[in-house]
Order: structure tokens, then C-alpha cells, then sequence
């Protein structure tokens, strides 16, 4: 399916989803409240077939957190780029998406561990990489961290 064929369905299935600027992917910014629904129909979609998850992170942005995740079809060889904009920069959280794509644990693990976004419903959400008494979440622009060098 070419890039305009993709943003097409997509954007006629859902009016309220926008396509993005993104030249690399077809980029399409989602409503928090619709993320997971449309990432299963992606999934199971027979025209979109997004069987892989080959990237979720998230990016601290003035206007909130984005989540973005990358999907590809392998059989269908095409990939999209969808971004979430969590405003509540102080309770950050989105459904999870671990249900569909089990890689997407791993990966939510990780952006919880750094930037402190919660995923409602995900299985076993706790730090990744930091020590589990470790104080707020060090790929937030607002983190002070206390670390200094000794010379």
C-alpha cells in the first residue's frame, strides 16, 4: 500500500486522526483514547496486516509528552509512525499496547523507567534500567540530577 493509500484508509476510518509531517513514515497523530483500538485493527486489518512493532519511545516535548511508535507489515513490507500528545505532563499515561505486540513490555518499560509515563493495563510496569529506589525519571527536561563528578 503506498504512503497515500495508507493515509487514506486511515484517516477515513478515523476523522479524528490526523496526518503528520514525517517524510521517513506515514505519520498519523492519534487521540490518547484511540491509541489502542486503532493499533489492533492495524494489526488485523487484511489491507494494513502491522504485525510488528519495531520501535515505541517517547519524546519530551512544550506541549507534553509524545508517544511515538513505529509498525510495519512484514507480509505488506509498508510502516507507519504513530505519536500520542499526553498533555498532563505530571500523571503522563496512555493504554498499553503490550497485548497486541508482546515487545511493546519491554519497550514501555523502558520509556516508565525514563520519562515516568504510566501504560494503563500493562502487565508488569516497573523500572527497566534504574535501581528501584532511584528519584524521578532522568529523560524529562524538568530532572535535576544530583550527580557530580569528583575531580
Amino acid at each position: 500500500m503506498t504512503r497515500e493509500e495508507l493515509t487514506t484508509l486511515i484517516t477515513a476510518k478515523y476523522p479524528d486522526i490526523k496526518a503528520g509531517t514525517m517524510k521517513k513514515y506515514p505519520e498519523f497523530i492519534v487521540p490518547t483514547d484511540k491509541i489502542h483500538q486503532l493499533c489492533r485493527e492495524l494489526k488485523d486489518l487484511p489491507e494494513t496486516r502491522m504485525d510488528y512493532l519495531f520501535g515505541e519511545t517517547a519524546a519530551d516535548r512544550k506541549d507534553g509528552f509524545h508517544m511515538v511508535y513505529f509498525l510495519t507489515s512484514s507480509t505488506l513490507g509498508h510502516c507507519i509512525m504513530l505519536r500520542v500528545v499526553l498533555t498532563d505532563k505530571a500523571n503522563p499515561s496512555v493504554d498499553t499496547v503490550s497485548d497486541i505486540w508482546r515487545a511493546a513490555e519491554y519497550h514501555e518499560r523502558e520509556v516508565f523507567d525514563l520519562f515516568g509515563i504510566r501504560f494503563n493495563n500493562h502487565p508488569d510496569l516497573r523500572r527497566i534500567f534504574l535501581e528501584d529506589d532511584w528519584v524521578g525519571h532522568p529523560l524529562r527536561k524538568d530532572y535535576k540530577d544530583s550527580f557530580t563528578l569528583v575531580k
